[in-house]
């Protein structure tokens, strides 16, 4: 199927994906422009995958103060080289991460800063709370299920983003494997601070 240039370019504008990316997705997708973004989205996060690795030495300190003055936010996010950092679009990324600190209070960035004490009083707690009436196979699960819940509430990466208008439903992974995935470095929020009057 041959793609129009117009439509290429409207991709592009879009994603941030270069030019023969967005025209095989395109072709990929029959023409479909939101099945085509999607198949960059999923090429895009096994790129950033792969960046995982590099050492990510660069990068920006963001922050944020909530307008009553009252509650902020401090993140640094890093990348590999100093070009990113200053480019706009990492900044702003990097705020409003601070932004989504600010609103929902995340405890940890990713899983593994979780404690494993931590995560195993709340397994503990989970499965004391187990229906009596079910199998102990049936209550593990349900328990690992809270579990699973409870951490995409305190885990930074795992919370959607607080500016759902914005950023559609999307998670902070999947905001920072696109901006991986459009700067071509590895992005890593390395930590953050919420600070609040009184608390």
């Amino acid at each position: 199927m041959s793609v129009a240039a117009s439509e290429v370019k409207t991709l592009r504008e879009r994603t941030g994906a270069g030019m023969m990316e967005c025209k095989k997705a395109l072709e990929q997708a029959g023409g479909d422009v939101e099945k085509a973004i999607e198949i960059l989205r999923v090429k895009g996060q096994a790129k950033a995958a792969k960046r995982g690795e590099r050492e990510a030495g660069e990068g920006a300190i963001a922050h944020y103060v909530h307008t009553n003055g009252r509650v902020g936010a401090l993140v640094e996010v890093d990348c590999e080289t100093d070009f990113v950092a200053r480019n706009d679009d990492f900044l702003e990324f990097a705020r409003d991460v601070a932004i989504h600190v600010v609103g929902l209070g995340p405890k940890y960035a990713s899983h593994e800063e979780v404690p494993e004490d931590v995560k195993q009083a709340e397994l503990e707690l989970f499965q004391q709370q187990a229906d009596d009436s079910k199998s102990p196979e049936i209550q593990q699960k349900i328990a690992q299920g809270r579990l699973g819940k409870w951490l995409a509430e305190i885990v930074l990466l795992d919370q959607v983003h607080v500016n759902t208008d914005k950023y559609d439903g999307r998670t902070i992974e999947e905001l920072r494997a696109e901006i991986s995935a459009r700067t071509g470095e590895n992005v890593v929020i390395r930590r953050f601070a919420r600070f609040q009057v009184g608390e």
